[in-house]
This record gives structure tokens, sequence and C-alpha cells, in this order.
């Protein structure tokens, strides 16, 4: 079996290629090769290995670049530093991975998968770059708010949900107090942490400290009981309902 190993960090590179040499003592291994620009080079002239290990961030790059500018068919295992997050992008697309820094078990079994599987995954790069990008995004830590005639600062961490009525944006905190926000709830979507914050509906987007109750609903929905909320008809419509469970599960 002939195994390409792409890993811009030599220590890692060297102890990947000792954990398989264990596990295929048989198998010829390939590289390291440290960049992009390098494993196109080599992919592009050499016939396709039986196998590629993958790092994610390369010397020059994300190592999707490689496999969008040429054709490669070989299976593909990469290997991440990611959290749990972005490797939900790596589940979804049927891609097989390995978390960083590599335990040997994880490590035997994902090739086991690769000898098991008939046929290579289709893989949408797109799709998990942009669930790595973010990840890397930098999201909203404070929001200034007016007060009379004076300006405050209320940082993200403070805000137990925000809200919309009759047009305008609230920020609710933990310590009961409201704001108003000069940011529509569809602009606070994208500003807010997705790990920390949800949005339930039109009107609502929460953060997981502020779900008082959690209550089955008709048609498979559920309705949300909110700290110190008055709204007793919150409710996450059922095409929201299993992205809203796989949020809770963290």
């Amino acid at each position: 079996m002939n195994i390409l190993i792409i890993e811009d960090e030599n220590p890692a590179a060297k102890r990947l290629m000792q954990l398989i040499k264990e596990i295929l003592p048989t198998a010829i291994l390939y590289g390291n090769l440290d960049s992009v620009e390098s494993s196109i080079d080599r992919l592009s002239s050499n016939p396709a290995p039986d196998l590629i290990f993958c790092d994610i961030q390369l010397a020059d790059g994300l190592s999707f670049s490689i496999f969008e500018n040429i054709e490669v068919n070989s299976p593909i295992i990469f290997t991440t530093a990611f959290d749990q997050y972005a490797i939900k992008a790596f589940k979804l697309n049927s891609i097989d991975y390995l978390l960083k820094p590599i335990d040997p078990k994880e490590l035997k079994h994902a090739i086991e998968k690769f000898q098991q599987q008939t046929q290579t995954p289709n893989l949408d790069f797109n799709k998990i770059k942009e669930i790595i990008q973010a990840e890397n995004k930098t999201y909203k830590s404070r929001f200034l708010v007016k007060i009379g005639e004076k300006i405050q600062s209320i940082p993200t961490s403070d805000a137990a949900y925000f809200y919309s009525e009759e047009r305008i944006t609230f920020l609710k905190t933990y310590e009961n107090k409201k704001f108003v926000l000069d940011y529509t709830l569809d602009q606070l979507e994208n500003m807010l942490e997705p790990k920390q914050f949800f949005r339930l509906n039109r009107k609502y987007i929460t953060s997981f400290s502020s779900i008082s109750e959690i209550h089955t609903y008709s048609n498979s929905r559920l309705k949300i009981i909110l700290k110190d909320c008055s709204d007793n008809d919150i409710l996450v419509s059922r095409e929201k309902v299993g992205a809203f469970k796989d949020w809770l599960d963290g």
C-alpha cells in the first residue's frame, strides 16, 4: 500500500509515519509534503497513492486548495487540530479525520475503516471551509447602548437573550435589564458566537443559560420558557428542532 503524508509539522509527520508503520509494516510511505504547492506538484506528476493523510492547515494555506486545483481520487484521512464544532463538517460530509495529537487506537480504527470502504466519498470542500472559517471568525464581544444621554458598553457575556418587538431589537441581560440595539435579529445572528446563542424563531435569539424549560408541542415543535421572560409562546419550528437539539448537545 502506498501512503502519502501531507503535513507541515515535522515532529507530527514523523510520529504519524511511525504509528502507520506499526499498524501497516509493509506500507510504503511518501512525504512528508508541507505545502499546497508541493502537494499539487507531487500528485499531478505521480500515480495516485492508495491513501492520503492530510493536515488541514499547511505552510501556504488550507489543504483543500490542493483538491480544488487538481483531481485526486485517493481516499483521504484528514488530521486536524480544530475542535468538535468544526469536525461536525467532516461527519456530515463522510470524511474521515484524526484529531491531533493523534491517538494510536483512533489511527488504527481510521485505517480499518478505509480498508473496508468500497468507494471514495464525495467531498464538499466548500461546506467544510465555511464551517472552519466560522470557527475562526471573531464574534461581537460587547454592544454600545444609549441610556438617556449616556452611552454604556454591555458585554455580550451579560446577554441572556435578544428579541424583537414592534420592529425594535432589545438585549435582555441576566440582571433582567433591557436595552435597545441598532441591529436587527438577522444582523445579530451573524455577530454572535453560534456555540453560545441560537436563533429560536423570527423574534428570539437566546443563550443556553437563559433557557428555563423545554416542552414538546404540537406538530413536532418545541416550546421554550426563558428566564425572566413574560412571553410564554416561544416556539421552535419543526424544521429547526434538529439543529436546536444539536446545539443543546454541544
